[in-house]
């Protein structure tokens, strides 16, 4: 009996595996939300992949034509119905997959398995609904149309025994009529094995970044603070002294400000690499303070090149409109050894709201060691707004670490 060609035969196996892998996993990704990020990136690469094979697949079917129909009548109709249809659904699944990334409020860049970027479609964000639509029946097609395809299989097979199935195996060989078939299977079960676990509902709850206490999130004029008299009365009888001007600190290269926001029991930290502080402050006054930190919101990074990506757009932090985030605070308390708390105000994507850091001081002479937390509720800032930032916790933990040196 004559077969396909080899080219076609590796190819239609290769092409049900990734089928079935895709299947598995389409199924689980909605629910997954914030968790399932790297395998929905995963899922537009694996759908790439098999719009490629399929052109393919298509271009041999030109150059090495099929072997002739062993039936005709009905069944061989409906044999030749659903063979047109599969094509149609691996064309078609993987086009409106990507018209459906393409239109979506949140950009979120393609890298196909990592490493070449798939541009976006030009299509207007009005067609996302008929994208989302269309993915999602062109699924259920395909579910349907390989039941048939795999029924047809088994018919011929099993009832008529006419060795129909032999023509898509390379040779008479019964470990490769086993094994090709079980590529299929291996596919799907892949699929559900690599579905991240479902986190327990306690660990989804707590945040999983360390952050400050609570009353840092409160307006300062709320707040209950600690007994401080003695640093007070200390405070009152330094003021009676004559001063000179605060003197000024100049940061050095080698700081960090990094973040980091619980995810689903998970944790996403990132820094920023762009930012600049201006520091006034007379360390036996702390209430001469001035300080002010420029933030470059562009130059956030979490190190996954799909997340960064992300980070620039309206759902997190609009650098288009909004580039930088600023904190400015007059004056600072001393609540502790070498321990401040500053209290002012943090403008973050066109939102000013009070804010509150803590820090504290290390060293001698004209250099100081300065390490600090903030927690900022990024819902007063309209932060992560979208689908895919459902599973974020509400506080993101602020850190920063730097030296500074005294000016003369």
């Amino acid at each position: 009996m004559p077969r396909y060609s080899l080219a076609a035969i590796i190819l239609h196996w290769a092409i049900a595996a990734l089928l079935a892998f895709q299947i598995s996993v389409g199924w689980a990704l909605e629910d997954l939300g914030a968790r399932g990020f790297a395998l929905y990136q995963l899922h537009k690469s694996v759908g790439i992949a098999i719009l490629t094979l399929t052109l393919l697949r298509i271009g041999i079917c030109y150059w090495k034509p099929r072997p002739a129909k062993l039936e005709g009548g009905w069944q061989g109709a409906l044999a030749s119905t659903v063979h047109a249809g599969l094509y149609a659904f691996m064309l078609g699944a993987p086009l409106t997959g990507w018209a459906l990334v393409s239109t979506a409020k949140v950009k979120v860049p393609t890298l196909i398995f990592g490493v070449i970027p798939l541009p976006h479609l030009p299509l207007p964000a009005s067609a996302h609904g008929l994208a989302e639509g269309g993915h999602g029946l062109m699924a259920w097609l395909g579910i349907t149309l390989v039941l048939l395809h795999v029924a047809g299989a088994l018919r011929h097979h099993l009832l008529m025994r006419d060795g129909l199935i032999w023509r898509m195996i390379p040779n008479r060989s019964t470990a490769l009529l086993v094994g090709l078939p079980a590529l299929i299977l291996l596919g799907f079960a892949l699929g559900r094995v690599i579905l991240p676990a479902t986190a327990p509902v306690e660990a989804a709850a707590a945040p999983s970044a360390p952050v400050a206490q609570p009353e840092e999130l409160v307006p300062v004029a709320n707040v209950t603070e600690p007994d401080n008299s003695a640093v007070a009365n200390e405070t009152v009888a330094q003021e009676e002294e004559p001063m000179g001007p605060p003197p000024a600190w100049t940061v050095q290269p080698g700081g960090r400000i990094g973040f980091a926001v619980g995810n689903d029991g998970q944790t996403i930290s990132g820094s920023f690499a762009k930012w600049t502080a201006a520091i006034v402050m007379d360390l036996d006054h702390p209430e001469t303070a001035d300080i002010r930190v420029s933030i470059d919101m562009a130059s956030a990074s979490v190190g996954d090149a799909y997340q960064d990506g992300m980070l620039p757009g309206d759902e997190f932090f609009a650098v288009a409109a909004h580039p930088t985030a600023t904190f400015t605070a007059k004056g600072a308390e001393k609540t502790g050894a070498n321990a401040y708390r500053a209290s002012g105000t943090l403008s973050l994507k066109g939102v000013s709201k009070p804010q509150t850091i803590r820090f504290t001081l290390s060293g001698e002479g004209a250099t100081r060691k300065v390490t600090g937390t903030a927690t900022i509720a990024r819902a007063a800032f309209d932060v992560g707004n979208g689908d895919s930032s459902g599973s974020l916790a509400p506080n993101v933990a602020v850190t920063f670490a730097f030296t500074a040196k005294r000016k003369p």
